[in-house]
């Protein structure tokens, strides 16, 4: 398991093939002319931040509320899909 301060020190290209292989995509929005891409990966929220010139992977610290980050993606989520695995 690659805990997030790790993946943070890995080269892009790492990153990159640690949220294929393990990651699972959660949500996307859009902000200020980038594409914000939520991620789980290993019990952590990974964003991948992709603009016109630049793609960066960021994570939070493991303080961080999973609502305070998923806040800004609810408008264009469909909870309904989520509801249905309660059940």
């Amino acid at each position: 398991m690659l805990e997030y301060s790790m993946f943070e020190r890995l080269p892009f290209r790492s990153q990159e093939e640690a949220i294929a292989r393990d990651g699972t995509l959660i949500a996307q929005r859009h902000h200020k002319g980038w594409t914000v891409t939520l991620f789980a990966l290993h019990h952590t929220f990974v964003e991948l931040w992709s603009g016109r010139d630049a793609e960066v992977f960021s994570t939070f610290k493991k303080s961080a509320r999973a609502v305070d980050v998923l806040e800004p993606y609810l408008e264009g989520m469909d909870i309904q899909d989520y509801l249905k695995f309660q059940k």
